[in-house]
């Protein structure tokens, strides 16, 4: 299936990639093209400008999380939905050929744009240097001769005679130069300790944002040569990944690991669809929890649930029928005054989890579901567990084995996650040392240390592990057939 597309790559983090994808985005959309976004990596915040510039989600790919063989089927997949794409951009990650830590350049942007036969264009932050730049040009150029690297944009150029020094020196290594972007303070994004201020937060801000970035993409940019370097990429050997399939061929996740269960998927698929009304699974939204990944509802749906998002800044109650409960990722010590003030449906969350009912919250999810963040009352789902921001940042990739039966996986299941976040909990995360809960995960650290991570209590699976479910479509089926479950106890 051919998809035109392009990576948009930098020698290192903080040379502009997010602001020069969204712009671009935002010029090819006015251009009246279907522009499918896509992120390289775990992150959860550089889509959402995404999907503001293209007005379709930005989807993340990612092959630690959902496994080198998805990333064509998915990227075929968000390219198709909600209609087929013109053109795809896909922004990535950290420098061109920074991955996984102890696996070189696997789930580097290098990785996923030799998996998707896609030339990339190398963001080239020019602010402190010269014909310099060439040499850095060239030697990425050099590196990896699997990356096709199809031209440069060349950001924060501080002057007409910067532009011709830099022009100059890219002719010298036959370099296309696919645009100039001058400096400007006004486009400045605001940061914070995790990151980019996520665009849900920012409202009308963010738009106007967007639509700047975008009239600086259509005047700096030769839009004309990034779509025809675009249609250079050759058709993909894949088919589209299709949430349905997913979850039928997944099992219920009773079986340990990746391929196993297989037999049973699609009776288990079939029957999560055919036993009655879909159970309600509500999801939390709202400025509070902004991360997750869009192929979540998907599976949620194919599964046989009813998606139903709501907001625990402002919704004082859940969704109506309510079968299970989804919390994600987000900054709810950002939004801890609003949460604690909706006493309502903090009381409603704790009655609703002590029903045995499926309840999945990660990471931001935990901390809601805490008794206290930073002195703040939250939901007191998780007995006497408390959190509180800290200094240190915990961030990486963990190959995490399930530690207990859960909603979402029996004991022994392996997947594969990550962790980004400043908070810890006290008693630590770690479950065994709470009071009617047991650890959720267990993983190996660098140093080959046994670590135990989570809460398993109840119905409820807490845990600062971030997981894509298109990696894990059995969490799928399971959540959902535990839904229905309580529905029915319920009833």
């Amino acid at each position: 299936m051919r998809v035109p597309r392009i990576v948009l790559a930098a020698p290192a983090s903080g040379a502009g990639k997010t602001s020069i994808v969204t712009g671009l985005l935002a010029a090819l959309r006015a251009r009246g093209l279907a522009v499918s976004p896509h992120k390289v990596g775990p992150d959860y915040i550089d889509p959402g400008y995404h999907a503001l510039a293209a007005g379709r989600p930005g989807r993340n790919l990612d092959p630690w999380l959902v496994g080198e063989e998805r990333i064509g089927p998915l990227f075929l997949h968000a390219a198709l939905t909600p209609r087929r794409a013109d053109i795809a951009v896909i922004e990535g990650v950290m420098g061109l050929f920074d991955g996984h830590a102890t696996r070189p350049g696997f789930g580097s942007t290098a990785h996923v744009a030799t998996l998707l036969a896609a030339p990339v264009v190398l963001v080239v932050d020019a602010r402190a240097a010269g014909r310099s730049v060439a040499a850095t040009v060239h030697g990425f150029r050099a590196f990896d001769p699997r990356v096709r690297i199809g031209g440069v944009v060349l950001n924060q150029v501080g002057s007409a005679r910067h532009a011709e020094i830099l022009r100059a020196a890219m002719a010298e290594i036959a370099m296309p130069v696919l645009g100039v972007v001058r400096r400007r303070a006004s486009l400045a994004t605001p940061s914070r300790h995790l990151g980019l201020v996520p665009a849900a937060e920012r409202a009308g801000a963010a738009r106007d944002v967007v639509a700047e970035l975008g009239a600086v993409a259509a005047e700096d940019l030769d839009l004309d040569a990034l779509l025809a370097l675009a249609a250079t990429a050759p058709d993909l050997p894949a088919e589209p990944w299709d949430p349905r399939a997913a979850v039928a061929g997944a099992g219920d996740g009773t079986g340990v690991g990746e391929g196993e269960g297989e037999g049973a998927g699609a009776v288990v698929g079939a029957a999560a669809t055919a036993a009655g009304p879909r159970p309600v699974v509500a999801v939390a939204g709202g400025p509070a929890f902004t991360f997750g990944y869009a192929e979540l509802p998907e599976l949620l749906t194919a599964a046989g649930a009813a998606v139903a998002p709501f907001d625990p800044t402002v919704d004082e109650a859940l969704p109506s029928g309510t079968s299970a409960l989804v919390i994600g990722g987000g900054f709810p010590q950002v939004h801890a005054g609003a949460l604690t003030a909706n006493a309502a449906l903090r009381a409603a969350v704790r009655a609703f989890a002590a029903t045995g009912a499926p309840v999945a919250a990660e990471c931001a999810g935990l901390l809601y579901l805490s008794s206290a963040l930073d002195g703040a009352p939250m939901c007191g789902v998780l007995g006497e567990v408390a959190a509180a921001m800290t200094p240190r940042l915990t961030l990486g990739y963990r190959e995490a084995a399930a530690a207990t039966d859960s909603v979402l996986a029996p004991r022994g299941t392996v997947v594969r996650g990550h962790e980004f976040h400043r908070t810890a909990t006290i008693p630590p995360a770690g479950g065994g040392t709470v009071r009617d809960s047991a650890p959720a995960w267990r993983w190996r650290d660098a140093a080959g240390a046994e670590l135990v991570e989570g809460f398993v209590r109840g119905g409820v699976h807490a845990s600062y592990l971030h997981t894509h479910w298109a990696g894990m479509p059995a969490a799928a089926t399971r959540f959902v057939a535990a839904a229905r479950q309580a529905r029915a106890v319920a009833a």
